[in-house]
C-alpha cells in the first residue's frame, strides 16, 4: 500500500509541476517550442540563446533571459522570441530561449 501512495504522489507532483508552465505539458516527457513574441514576423539575421535547468523545482540554475539571449549574439534589435521546454517526468526542466534579431 505505501508503494501505490509513492506512485501516486510521484504522479500529483508531475502533474502539479506541469500547471506552471504558460503550455500544456506532458506527464512523462515534453519538448515544446513556443512563440513568445513576433514584431512583423521578419527574422532576424542573427540568432542568439540562452538556457536554464531546473531540477525537481529544487535547484534551478542558468539565465534564460531575453537579454542573455541578446547578448550571446550582439543582437540590439530583437524581432522574434521562441522559447523551448524540455522536460523529463518534472524533474530535469530545460528552458531554452531563442531570440532573432539584428
Amino acid at each position: 500500500m505505501k508503494k501505490m501512495g509513492l506512485f501516486v504522489l510521484l504522479i500529483s507532483i508531475c502533474f502539479i509541476v506541469g500547471c506552471a508552465m504558460p503550455y500544456s505539458p506532458g506527464a512523462f516527457y515534453s519538448k515544446i517550442d513556443t512563440p513568445i513574441e513576433a514584431s512583423g514576423m521578419e527574422i532576424g539575421s542573427k540568432t542568439g540563446t540562452s538556457t536554464m535547468v531546473n531540477y525537481a523545482g529544487a535547484v534551478a540554475m542558468g539565465d534564460a533571459s531575453i537579454i542573455a539571449a541578446a547578448k550571446s549574439a550582439g543582437i540590439t534589435k530583437i524581432k522574434t522570441i521562441d522559447v523551448h521546454y524540455d522536460s523529463i517526468m518534472g524533474i530535469i526542466n530545460t528552458t531554452t530561449t531563442t531570440i532573432t534579431g539584428d
